[in-house]
């Protein structure tokens, strides 16, 4: 009976070390809050762009990217109800298991009262210990019976805490049954939403479609508007490079001048220690070891601080508004109408007059018009960064700029939503600004 009884303790405490399981509903709220923070600013964002006189493309963009967070909410609590199923499953099997052990206890407990009313006699226990053949034995037999007696206290009080334990495990199955049920009713509205939401989609869709031929003309004036910029931007950094070389150049040339003198002058003290009386040794001048070769010829002393800096904050640089929308991403982005434009850059919706920001100290490599538009292209080392759909310049050619310090506020896009067009390049690529841009 003592070897059973150890068993069931044991798994009574295994049951006990099962109960603790990591938490991960946390997490999932953590993850809706955020969700629904960036729902409600792009709702913000579409209540604000509704005061327009006609359907645009920012707020298709906007009503596409609310129904995106949206799928992704109701995402969230597919996973929050799966994770509550398990939960059930996991606590209505731990009730089972507690009701199999109290049954176990419970019958062992009571196998061993009955041992005990049948031996209640004190006749009986006196002697069953004067009945030894030794003294040793006796004192044996005298802690068995200790230990028989603890033993049954011991049941006793395994059964009470099994049944406490029990008795929590069905509250949590309760409270868990409870939050499924508000998680569903909040699934059934988000649903709701979604779904009014996909109506608004379809419409503005539609209205799009309507606008056909205007949109088409639009959509050609744009990618030719993008095109004159890419090509400024190119032209800058042509520029930028040659200036560089014809630096180098130069300075090369001067230091050769100055090697060559150096070695004349050596060269006019060693022949006349040779006709002189030899006094001191002949001045030797060692040839200048030949430099490595730099990174990129648009980098010098001035600026190759800035350069690396600039490269350290990949992925940390602010955004050149403070209050801003990325419209068109780095690369293709596909219209309501199916076509296709590629962007070389990202354009970021924001209010017409906001004030753009330098993202990092550079210099004002150049300012321009494009059409009747104006653009800043700043130099950081051997990296640029273009600002473009300005309707007003702050800055001017050769001037050095800060980290945030206003070049210029943002005109209104051909759809007459304000946006400004942002660009990062090294000397030979586009690069997506997006990944040096800091997450909001």
């Amino acid at each position: 009976m003592i070897k059973i009884s150890i068993t069931v303790i044991a798994s009574f405490f295994m049951l006990i070390s099962v109960i603790a399981q990591p938490q991960t509903r946390e997490d999932l709220e953590k993850q809706k809050l955020q969700l629904r923070r960036e729902l409600e600013q792009t709702e913000r964002m579409l209540n604000e762009n509704k005061t327009k006189s006609k359907e645009n493309y920012v707020q298709w963009k906007l009503i596409n990217d609310k129904v995106n967070i949206q799928d992704r909410i109701i995402d969230n609590i597919n996973r929050d109800i799966n994770l509550l199923d398990n939960n059930l499953i996991k606590t209505q099997r731990d009730i089972n298991r507690y009701d199999k052990l109290l049954d176990t206890l419970k019958q062992e407990y009571a196998k061993s009262m009955v041992y005990a009313y049948k031996n209640r006699s004190n006749y009986d226990f006196l002697n069953f210990i004067f009945s030894a053949a030794s003294f040793n034995d006796a004192i044996k037999r005298i802690t068995y019976l200790k230990s028989y007696r603890n033993y049954r206290e011991m049941q006793g009080e395994n059964i009470l805490r099994t049944q406490d334990l029990r008795k929590q495990r069905v509250e949590e199955l309760s409270g868990t049954k409870e939050k499924k049920s508000i998680v569903l009713k909040d699934k059934d509205k988000e649903m709701s939403a979604l779904e009014k939401e996909q109506r608004e989609k379809d419409r503005i869709l539609s209205e799009l479609k309507k606008q056909g031929k205007q949109l088409n003309n639009q959509m050609a004036a744009t990618k030719k508007q993008l095109k004159k910029v890419d090509n400024a931007i190119a032209a800058a950094i042509k520029r930028a490079l040659d200036e560089a070389r014809k630096t180098a150049l130069k300075k090369a040339a001067n230091d050769e001048s100055k090697r060559i003198a150096a070695e004349k002058a050596a060269a006019k003290n060693n022949a006349n220690v040779s006709t002189a009386p030899a006094t001191k040794a002949p001045v030797v001048v060692k040839k200048a070891q030949p430099k490595k070769a730099p990174e990129s010829v648009l980098l010098n002393s001035e600026n190759i601080a800035v350069n690396a800096n600039f490269v350290n904050n990949r992925g940390a640089l602010p955004w050149p508004v403070d209050k801003g929308y990325m419209l068109m991403h780095y690369g293709s982005n596909k219209l309501p109408s199916g076509t296709v434009l590629d962007m070389t850059g990202l354009t970021i919706a924001t209010e017409i007059g906001s004030a753009v920001k330098s993202v990092f100290d550079g210099v004002v490599s150049k300012v321009l018009y494009v059409e009747d538009m104006q653009v800043v292209i700043l130099q950081h080392g051997r990296y640029f960064s273009t600002y473009s759909n300005l309707s007003s310049v702050a800055v001017q050619t050769g001037q050095e700029v800060k980290t945030g310090q206003v070049i210029g506020k943002a005109a209104a896009n051909l759809d007459g939503v304000g946006a400004v067009d942002f660009y990062i390049n090294d000397e030979k690529n586009n690069l997506d600004p997006a990944k040096w841009l800091r997450r909001r």
